[in-house]
């Protein structure tokens, strides 16, 4: 199933191709959930901070390759809008070969430095084995994260976010009963959980990729597409490479903000855990539709249809805000029920400072969501340099106010959970100026301005 998202009422159009997204990456964060539950319900507190904290250096690490995915799907989509098969083979190619190339870089390195990224994240005593032993098998599974992301990118710059869903859904149910083997049949801790994801992930990235060169003959790539030329690579790399700085800045900035969290020791580490998932899954399908979004004005921005752009922003931001109030809501009613997924009961210090958390960050979804749409128009105007410049503001905002407000005795750690709503506004004020100052040229293909 292909998709034409330049034709077709608009609404019903985007959320066709955006539903199955969301699905699809809302059953990725299955992958670590079902890890953080399973660890914190049958291997006790220490084991949650540990694969928690673990949690937050994967999604740093994966970022990169998701950002060099998503930057190489911005391309692909302007080169369907476009109609340009000829260009599309050669950009296929060319980013193949870069995110493969930064793959085996990024393996061989966090390899390497794991135990000075352990000391960086100030994680000590028993935390800082589990971490290791965890981190040591999960990243085995980089190679899987870049084969998924890849093709996912390809057949979802293509209109087709069904068959990512679906290999994403066998792999997560897989993911699971894994997790319940080893953990609890092999007694392997830490590392069983890792070893469940890992398999999984190569279900789905070998799964998909096998897909894709069966059921569509017109991806497979040539002899001649791979000859690569620099202007391909170039061209790529302007997308993907500032993409991928911005997801890697903003996955960056949690980190700095995980090695404050982590010096207000073990159980602040757990809550944050804990929470943290809660939040991931609260706001990823808002995520999700930014992407679905970009992909739209992509392609209609390759078709050269600015006035479908426009309409297609204001029923975006409709459907984000929305989706992010009610989700708001919700997350504010049931914080202590959805912390006790992760922690005992009488763990109360765990859930007390868990809930807290989700009462500052649940109340202000709307400005994440508004800020992943601003994120998927910056990409697919190609202008990916704005979205690294929103970043930047919302992640810098966070780690400085993190680490001040943190600081100050009558604050303490709830000026954490404070840096970040406060960030994602500021970001969010930026971007709008930005759009409001440009609006003019902005829809307009950079080759055709002036």
């Amino acid at each position: 199933m292909q998709g034409d998202l330049t034709k077709g009422p608009i609404t019903s159009t985007m959320l066709r191709f955006a539903l199955p997204m969301m699905a699809g990456n809302l059953l990725q964060q299955c992958y670590n959930v079902a890890d953080t539950l399973i660890v914190g319900q049958y291997l006790g507190s220490d084991a949650l901070a540990a694969v928690g904290s673990a949690y937050t250096l994967m999604t740093f690490l994966t970022s990169i390759l998701l950002g060099l995915c998503m930057g190489s799907g911005a391309v692909f989509s302007i080169c369907q809008g476009a109609g340009d098969e000829k260009k599309l083979h050669s950009s296929m190619a060319a980013s193949f070969l870069l995110v493969a190339a930064v793959t085996l870089a990024l393996n061989g390195a966090v390899f390497l430095l794991l135990d000075p990224i352990l000391l960086f994240l100030q994680a000590e005593g028993v935390v800082y084995t589990m971490m290791r032993e965890y981190l040591w098998v999960i990243f085995w599974g980089l190679a899987a994260t870049f084969l998924y992301n890849y093709f996912a990118s390809l057949l979802r710059a293509l209109g087709n976010s069904v068959a990512p869903l679906l290999f994403l859904a066998v792999s997560a149910v897989l993911n699971i009963i894994l997790d319940l083997v080893f953990v609890l049949v092999f007694r392997r801790g830490v590392a069983g959980a890792a070893e469940a994801t890992v398999l999984s992930q190569y279900v789905s990235g070998v799964g998909l990729a096998l897909y894709t060169w069966v059921r569509f003959p017109r991806l497979r790539l040539r002899r001649s597409d791979c000859r690569v030329r620099l202007e391909q690579v170039r061209e790529i790399a302007q997308f993907s490479v500032l993409t991928s700085v911005q997801q890697s800045v903003m996955n960056f900035g949690i980190l700095m903000v995980q090695g404050r969290v982590n010096s207000f020791g073990p159980p602040v580490m757990a809550a944050f855990a804990a929470a943290v998932k809660i939040d991931s899954f609260a706001y990823m399908p808002v995520q999700d539709f930014g992407n679905a979004f970009s992909t739209f004005v992509a392609q209609n921005y390759g078709a050269g249809k600015a006035a479908r752009i426009r309409k297609g922003i204001r029923r975006a931001v409709g459907l984000s805000v929305g989706f992010c109030l009610a989700v708001s809501a919700a997350v504010w009613i049931f914080a202590r029920p959805l912390m006790l997924l992760f922690v005992k009961p009488w763990e109360t210090e765990i859930l007390a400072i868990g809930v807290q958390y989700l009462h500052v960050e649940g109340a202000f979804y709307w400005g994440i969501g508004c800020l992943f749409l601003l994120y998927g128009l910056y990409r697919a105007l190609e202008r990916p340099g704005m979205s690294v410049v929103l970043t930047v503001i919302s992640l810098g905002t966070r780690v400085v106010l993190a680490y001040a407000l943190s600081a100050i005795p009558a604050i303490g750690v709830v000026g954490i959970w404070w840096s970040v709503p406060i960030g994602w506004l500021l970001a969010d004020g930026t971007g709008l100026l930005y759009y409001r100052l440009r609006q003019e040229t902005l829809f307009a293909k950079r080759k055709d301005v002036p």
